[in-house]
């Protein structure tokens, strides 16, 4: 079974391309940087892991995703290899997203950004966690149906 559960931030803005041909098909690109359990001489370590999503979650990636954001993903690894301009043979592995959601609130996002301002970028407007009702769900405007990626 080849299953990967990996929860990070974001270390820049998804690179967004669309593929050729009449049915373009969206492919996002970005890395994660997960922490390591352990850390070395008490210093945070992090393994930086490449991802890559298609299509309707590529497009999520691209509209919702920012550096600095806490994200969870599920996937599976996948190793490849290319020869670059040299004439090298150059191996690469990243994670296929199968799935992928947020990790942590908005309000939490927005703390993490104030506190490493050199790490942030603009965010999407996205509605307020002051938008919950009274039993904690956020109430979903009528007519946003084609937005949300798992209907």
């Amino acid at each position: 079974m080849n299953k990967v559960i990996l929860m990070g931030r974001l270390t820049r803005d998804p690179e967004v391309r669309y593929s050729a041909g009449d049915n373009a098909l969206a492919i996002a690109r970005y890395t994660l940087a997960v922490d390591r359990r352990f850390r070395r001489d008490g210093e945070a370590t992090a393994d930086f892991i490449n991802c890559v999503a298609f299509g309707r979650s590529a497009e999520f990636a691209e509209k919702y995703f920012r550096q600095g954001l806490k994200i969870a993903i599920t996937g599976r690894i996948q190793t490849g290899s290319y020869t670059n301009r040299e004439g090298q043979k150059v191996y690469t592995t990243e994670v296929v997203v199968e799935d992928q959601e947020f990790a942590e609130s908005k309000a939490a996002s927005d703390n993490y950004a104030a506190s490493h301002p050199q790490q942030h970028s603009a965010a999407p407007s996205m509605p307020s966690p002051s938008a919950a009702s009274a039993d904690g769900f956020m109430n979903i405007p009528d007519g946003i149906d084609e937005e949300l990626p798992f209907i």
